[in-house]
């Protein structure tokens, strides 16, 4: 048996839509139209999310920043302009005429340019691009974690709106059973400690249902933070079923699918790269680098241009810490993708070997567990309501059936939460 949640109609869709539609262009929308709760699908649910999570968002923001430094990067050096004058007469005022200016005094202009050799500027460009790259495989890696969180959650909340009407289902059954045990009691047919028993487990059921009113607020409100809490009102509700749906692709080709798929995994690949990137830039940095300045001088009447060049003699300073440093980084980021690579099969398997436990326990539930105890509550209720069954066989055969009624909409949440593990452990949503 399932606990069936039908998505809304066609008309009440358009309903909702045409709600959003006039609150949106501000027309007063009656007060009964308003208070039509919507209704989030999965799909929906996880569309919300990687849109309006604020953590998300905010690692979101790391690629622009990662790109911008692709620009810082890829920028040339300043030119720089040089000037002096020299031989001024500031203590003998007296001597400063034009004709001093032109044969005594000294005037240079000149502008200087730093010659970057060894390629470093295409080089820092690529190793900036590499780790854009990375950051990118990152923020996708978060979005995986969120989808799965989501999907999580959303099972939960269908879990606890499935309990609650459970509850709210035995209640009400519950309580026509006390109606026909008054009777009974007043017609002589039942005595005061019955009643009283029947009486006292009706508190259970009540219970029952304001303990699952709580837990369906509590999931929820979970649900809503990672939605991103303005992206829908409070009280909004989840549409969908608690459902079994078999998974038919083998593990070897689950493992396969996730080494291809996984960004955590993609991330760590393009770590390899932009550690060679680093090794690389490091290497060109090695390479010293030439200042050429050209100056105009005017001295004693006369003006001439000058040329100079400067370049360091790479004697004890070659970058040889930087380059050792960054082949070590090479060797660390492949065994940090071999280690993810690891990691990526094992949570496969995990998650794989949880879906076949939890569908394991669902099918014997389905086998004849689940119509079983509903036959033996239906029987028990049957017998003692005609005389025929006692209450404490009444009231055992109800709770069994309770329990069991519960154990099998967890068996079926535990499945669909092991099916979202899956899900996050290869990568996507996809699978078979």
């Amino acid at each position: 048996m399932h606990a069936k949640f039908k998505a809304p109609g066609s008309r009440r869709s358009l309903a909702v839509g045409a709600f959003a539609l006039l609150t949106s262009v501000g027309v007063a929308v009656p007060a009964a139209a308003q208070a039509v709760p919507p209704r989030v699908t999965l799909d929906q649910a996880i569309d919300l999310a990687l849109q309006h999570n604020h953590a998300l968002q905010a690692a979101r923001t790391t690629i622009p920043q990662s790109q911008t430094l692709e620009v810082t990067a890829n920028l040339r050096p300043n030119p720089v302009l040089v000037g002096d004058a020299q031989f001024l007469p500031l203590f003998e005022p007296g001597n400063f005429s034009s004709d001093y200016i032109d044969n005594a005094a000294q005037f240079d202009v000149g502008v200087a340019y730093l010659f970057e050799r060894g390629e470093k500027r295409p080089r820092r460009l690529q190793a900036a691009k590499d780790q854009t790259a990375v950051t990118a495989a990152q923020v996708a890696d978060n979005e995986r974690t969120l989808t799965f969180n989501v999907g999580a959650q959303f099972v939960a909340a269908l879990l606890a709106q499935a309990n609650l009407d459970l509850a709210e289902r035995s209640l009400a059954s519950f309580e026509q059973t006390v109606s026909i045990s008054e009777a009974s009691h007043n017609a002589g047919a039942m005595s005061d400690g019955d009643l009283l028993k029947i009486k006292l487990q009706l508190l259970q059921f009540q219970m029952d249902v304001s303990s699952a009113k709580l837990a369906r607020v509590q999931a929820l409100a979970s649900l809503r933070q990672l939605l991103g809490y303005e992206s829908v009102p409070g009280n909004y509700e989840v549409a969908g079923d608690l459902q079994y749906q078999p998974v038919t692709i083998s593990q070897d080709d689950l493992k396969a699918l996730a080494l291809r798929q996984r960004p955590d995994l993609r991330a760590a690949l393009l770590g390899v790269t932009a550690a060679q990137s680093q090794l690389a830039l490091a290497q060109s940095n090695g390479k010293r680098d030439v200042t050429a300045q050209i100056n105009y001088t005017h001295v004693a009447a006369m003006s001439t241009a000058s040329l100079f060049g400067s370049i360091q003699i790479p004697v004890f300073d070659r970058n040889q810490g930087e380059i050792a440093r960054t082949r070590l980084a090479i060797t660390q980021s492949q065994e940090l993708s071999n280690e993810q690579s690891s990691i990526v099969l094992t949570d496969v398997t995990n998650a794989y070997e949880a879906l076949h436990t939890n569908d394991a326990v669902v099918r014997l539930y389905q086998s004849g567990y689940l119509q079983q105890a509903r036959d033996s509550r239906d029987i028990s209720q049957y017998g003692y309501e005609r005389g025929a069954a006692t209450l404490l066989d009444f009231l055992d055969a109800e709770r069994s059936y309770r329990a069991t009624e519960l154990a099998y909409r967890q068996s079926l949440a535990g499945y669909m939460i092991a099916l979202e593990q899956l899900r996050q452990a290869v990568g996507t949503r996809s699978l078979p």
